[in-house]
Order: C-alpha cells, then sequence, then structure tokens
C-alpha cells in the first residue's frame, strides 16, 4: 500500500515532532503567526491539530493517551518520511517562500546540515530560473516573475555560500 499523501501542515507537524517527543500546544505555538515558525508559515489551531490526528492515523506519529496534555513521538515510518520531505527540493519558484523557507528553519532547528538540500534546490529550479530571466518581460506579470526568478537566484547563491 503506498505511504498516504501529506500535506504541507502535515509535514510539518512531522517534522516538529520529530525533533523531541512533544505537545500539540507546544506545535500550535510554534506554527501560530508569532511563532518561531509561523512568521514563515503559520497554521491556525484546529488545522494544526487535525494534521496531527493524520499522522497518528497512518502510524507516523504515537500518541500517549493522557488526554488534552498527550505526548506525540514520532515512529520509525515518521522518522523515515521526515527525512525523506526535508531531503527534497520544492517543485516551483513560488514554493521558495513558504515550503523551502520552512524546510531550512526546521533543519536549522534539528541540526541538520543543509548543503545538499540547497545545492539540489538550485538544481531543481535552475531551467525555471533561466527562462524566467531571459526573456524581455512585455507586461506587469511577465516583468514579476522576472524580478521573482532573479531574486530566487540571489537568495539561493547567498545561502549555499554565507
Amino acid at each position: 500500500m503506498p505511504a498516504p499523501p501529506l500535506s504541507l501542515a502535515d509535514h510539518a507537524c512531522l517534522a516538529i515532532i520529530g525533533e523531541r517527543s512533544t505537545h500539540g500546544w507546544a506545535i500550535v505555538k510554534l506554527l501560530a503567526p508569532e511563532g518561531d515558525l509561523g512568521r514563515i508559515w503559520s497554521l491556525n489551531r484546529a488545522l494544526t491539530y487535525r494534521a496531527i490526528d493524520r499522522l497518528v492515523e497512518f502510524g507516523l506519529v504515537d500518541r500517549s493517551d493522557a488526554g488534552r496534555r498527550a505526548e506525540l513521538s514520532i515512529t520509525a515510518s515518521g522518522r523515515r518520511r521526515r527525512r525523506h520531505w526535508l531531503e527534497q527540493p520544492v517543485q516551483h519558484l513560488r514554493d521558495l517562500r513558504t515550503e523551502f523557507l520552512l524546510k531550512l528553519a526546521l533543519c536549522e532547528r534539528a541540526s541538520i546540515d543543509t548543503t545538499a538540500l540547497v545545492a539540489a534546490q538550485r538544481d531543481r529550479l535552475q531551467p525555471a530560473i533561466a527562462a524566467l530571466t531571459d526573456d524581455h518581460p512585455q507586461d506587469a506579470v511577465a516583468w514579476w516573475r522576472h524580478e521573482s526568478a532573479q531574486a530566487a537566484a540571489r537568495f539561493l547563491e547567498r545561502i549555499d555560500s554565507p
């Protein structure tokens, strides 16, 4: 049976739980707009708990039977899914601002070296960046895409060689 697809919310919660055993409320606080991770990508309380429930349902997270203060811990299959997701570059330029920055922050929190991720990200987006920066924009949308691609290229170059 194939692994169930996970949303960005599922992945974010799984990565946080993979750092160490925790409680749902701690994850809610991290992903709140004023939280350490919420400043990159935020998730409200209801959606955070829904993601946690899905992770438990899929067998990626264990939940102690302690009511509202249930302790959450990652399973072996959850660790494999977490590691795989954190190693994968995002597919689109538009996902750099959310998913890629979130991955970088989660890797930093877990002391995971991001050198390979950044290199893979540059390789993955290079064709799109080249296509969008080589043309001569004729309208506002084309200009936006052109400038965004250039900014993405500069960003990836900067984090690749701090």
